[in-house]
């Protein structure tokens, strides 16, 4: 696996794909800017040899062009965060792209404009991806949050760099984390999946009870498995075309000796709603007009007693309703038991969006081993598939 380590930059231009898609408020500031400090490391190794980096990422989603997308806004967060002033140029292919790129010095850093202001980035258009590929000696793919798709920054230009391309730091570190839990010798491995949906995460679960010891199920998926198993879940979410598919799976488990843990309690509430009357009830006895919107007390017991004794943990998915006070206990209770078994030695990854966003809320990103940067991204190496822009460098 090459990385930007493989390669020396100096008298170089680096062709960065990084993933710069951060938040912005209605003032058009960014909330949240963890995306753009985790390219740093791979910027400043360009810049560190004696070379220069021309930086290349999609915003949002814009029909065509849209002020409100453009990464004019984002220039001073990205030059404050790497230390260098940040030119920029508004366009990402053309004549005033060529001679931004022309004239930039070794040091320097060239942000191009929103490459989805362009249609044939997403549809992965060969003649633009040439075009971009003018802008570099070397190209760099550091964006794991859209290495799943074949786009033309992320994948095709890869082509015209034959023998000089690489993985940046951040993209390189993923992939290697994702490998350590898919891969692990350290046993036990324990996968934790929450979230809402059965449906969302079949592909994931089928691939990794072949590498895991111990699977908990929690969140509004579990109810599904509940109902299968004869519950009453009362008003809780479910999906009832999946039942049949949540008894294979846990017949599946069964037979490759993985250990299923499904919550034994929840806090249900008479309403989805954080002033709701609540009251913890055994998970196969939810009264009717009640739904379970968090892991009750025992769950959270026996959830943290299976992690204390792991020594790789996945974490992917909530198991309540964490937005709301009333309903985080759960995913607040998880997040300590992780990192506690952390201290104690276990390696963990946490991905997905709603993990990412919990851990970030309640402390815990510097207390695990590895926060992922890709949502998709994420669950497509853990559904056991191969991702377009990995391969791209690969090949």
């Amino acid at each position: 696996m090459k990385t930007v380590n493989d390669f020396n930059f100096e008298n170089k231009k680096a062709l960065i794909r990084v993933d710069f898609n951060v938040p912005l408020d209605e003032d058009l500031k960014v909330t949240d800017a963890t995306r753009i400090e985790a390219a740093k490391p791979t910027i400043l190794k360009v810049l560190e040899d004696g070379g220069s980096a021309v930086l290349m990422s999609h915003l949002g989603r814009p029909k065509g062009v849209e002020d409100k997308f453009s990464l004019g806004h984002i220039v001073d967060n990205v030059s404050d965060i790497i230390g260098v002033q940040v030119k920029f140029v508004a366009d990402c292919v053309g004549e005033d792209v060529e001679k931004a790129v022309a004239e930039l010095q070794n040091g320097e850093v060239l942000l191009l404009e929103n490459l989805r202001f362009y249609s044939e980035e997403k549809a992965g258009d060969k003649a633009f991806a040439e075009k971009l590929s003018k802008c570099g000696d070397i190209y760099v793919n550091d964006a794991f949050g859209t290495a799943h798709r074949a786009h033309a920054s992320t994948t095709i230009v890869a082509e015209f760099f034959p023998d000089h391309k690489c993985f940046g730091l951040l993209l390189a570190k993923e992939i290697e984390s994702l490998e350590k839990v898919l891969g692990s010798s350290e046993k036990p491995v324990t996968a934790i999946l929450g979230g809402s949906k059965v449906s969302s995460k079949i592909t994931v679960i089928e691939n990794i009870l072949d590498k895991v010891d111990h699977l908990i199920i929690g969140g509004g998926m579990s109810f599904t498995f509940i109902k299968a198993l004869g519950g009453s879940i009362g008003n809780s979410i479910c999906e009832d075309d999946k039942q049949e598919l949540a008894l294979s799976i846990l017949e599946q488990a069964k037979e490759k000796g993985v250990k299923i843990h499904l919550p034994v309690d929840v806090i249900a509430a008479d309403a989805f709603s954080n002033d709701a009357n609540t009251q913890a009830v055994d998970i196969y006895h939810i009264p009717d007009g009640w739904e379970g919107l968090d892991a009750g007390p025992k769950t959270n017991i026996g959830f943290s007693f299976v992690i204390a004794q792991s020594k790789t943990i996945l974490w992917n998915g909530p198991v309540g309703v964490f937005e709301m006070k009333s309903f985080s206990k759960g995913t607040i209770e998880l997040g300590h038991a992780i990192s506690d078994a952390t201290e104690e030695g276990a390696f963990s990854l946490v991905g997905g969006g709603d993990s990412v966003a919990a851990v970030k809320q309640f402390g815990f990103a510097d207390k695990v081993s590895y926060v992922s940067t890709g949502g998709g991204a994420m669950l497509e190496m853990l559904e056991g598939k191969t991702l377009p822009g990995i391969a791209a460098i690969m090949n």
